[in-house]
């Protein structure tokens, strides 16, 4: 207890130097925290995907589509125990930067294969009986003011003109890993307009939606689709959720990968800051070090005042840090930049990483310190003028 009393008297000895370090330090393990849950960010929705659905595509690219009718030749395949489909609309809401992914999907069954959407029973079955109907998320419909019954204009882009969707359901989430910030509606609405308009273009879709039967086949299950439309015009590559969400990713992953070395140059750079205090503060208190020498104390003891004073500063810097982190968090979720991330949630390993982060700052912080303050000479410390 003593030598805990000495350590924090130590700390704040140079009030005014310790505060600033300590304010760096916050900042520092504050911008790790939120950089590491945008990563985390990133990858919730592979993360939230279920091991029992899965994707069939265009093997040549997501941007061509697939006949409609393969999906009945997909449901006899052994092991599929239903098959709906999507096609991403890319439309605009008022402006572009109102960006929201849009999907048409199939009315019929799309809901029931994903039961982590909550929607009420009367709400979907409006939805199914309007041919403009359209289900939003809970967290798109806050963003917007919506609610049901309103009328949400959007202007096509791939698929050209103004459309205009009736909002008949808003689904929640099964918990706060749901991404509830998607829109969707009928895709025979637009199915019906291809017909008209650009007959060529109607009954291609994008993807199919697949549930199977047994997780533990999902591989086999995938090959057999594949092999059903083997030297066909449009040969199919078929992938678990996970693997098609983290394909997406892939694509980005430059981004990720800078987000995270930056979150760790902020670290080092902090390192240095930490370690620089700690090496003007034991250089000042060399005579005070070689004093303790003289009366009888250890190297170890001595040693251990420089460590146990840079772990304090580390850890006094991280606390608030962290305790921060959440606030901020929440702060920049709320706001326009964060409503582009479906979740963005610190997550139990981001304050864990920041201990650590701090901890090691702390440590490679005073080795060098440490290690001069052990192995001063006794003569040579007392004549030193700090």
């Amino acid at each position: 207890m003593y030598y805990l009393k000495l350590i924090f008297k130590n700390v704040f000895r140079a009030k005014l130097r310790s505060s600033l370090t300590i304010v760096g330090l916050v900042i520092a393990i504050l911008a790790f925290g939120l950089l590491q849950t945008v990563v985390d960010a990133w990858f919730a929705g592979a993360n939230a995907s279920s091991t029992a659905r899965m994707v069939t595509r265009n093997a040549i690219s997501l941007v061509f589509p697939m006949p409609l009718y393969y999906r009945d030749r997909i449901k006899s395949v052994s092991g599929v125990k239903s098959v709906s489909h999507s096609q991403w609309f890319g439309g605009i809401y008022i402006e572009p930067k109102n960006f929201f992914p849009q999907f048409a999907v199939d009315s019929e069954n799309y809901f029931e294969m994903y039961p982590e959407f909550i929607i009420k029973p009367e709400e979907l079955l409006a939805f199914k009986r309007d041919r403009q109907g359209a289900v939003v998320g809970r967290k798109l419909a806050d963003q917007y003011g919506w609610k049901v019954g309103d009328v949400v204009p959007i202007r096509g882009t791939i698929f050209p003109g103004n459309w205009q969707f009736n909002i008949r359901a808003i689904f929640d989430g099964k918990d706060e890993t749901t991404v509830t910030r998607q829109f969707y509606f009928q895709f025979s609405y637009i199915n019906e307009y291809l017909l008209k308009r650009y007959p060529k273009r109607a009954d291609q879709i994008g993807i199919f939606n697949i549930e199977v039967t047994d997780p533990g086949r999902i591989a086999d299950i995938g090959k057999a689709i594949d092999a059903e439309f083997k030297n066909s015009l449009a040969e199919t590559l078929t992938e678990t959720e996970k693997s098609f969400q983290l394909g997406f990713i892939a694509q980005s992953e430059a981004i990720v990968v800078a987000i995270r070395v930056v979150s760790f140059v902020v670290i080092l750079i902090i390192m240095a800051v930490v370690a620089n205090t700690m090496a003007m503060t034991a250089r000042e208190r060399l005579a005070e070090y070689a004093t303790l020498k003289a009366l009888g104390f250890s190297p170890g003891f001595v040693a251990g005042l420089v460590f146990g004073e840079a772990l304090m500063l580390a850890l006094i810097g991280a606390g608030i840090g962290i305790l921060l982190t959440f606030p901020v968090a929440q702060g920049f979720a709320a706001s326009p930049a964060g409503a582009v991330f479906a979740v963005f949630k610190v997550s139990q390993d981001t304050v864990l990483l920041q201990l650590a982060s701090a901890l090691v700052v702390g440590v490679i912080a005073s080795l060098v310190p440490g290690w001069r303050s052990a192995n001063i000479k006794i003569v040579d410390g007392l004549r030193h003028v700090g």
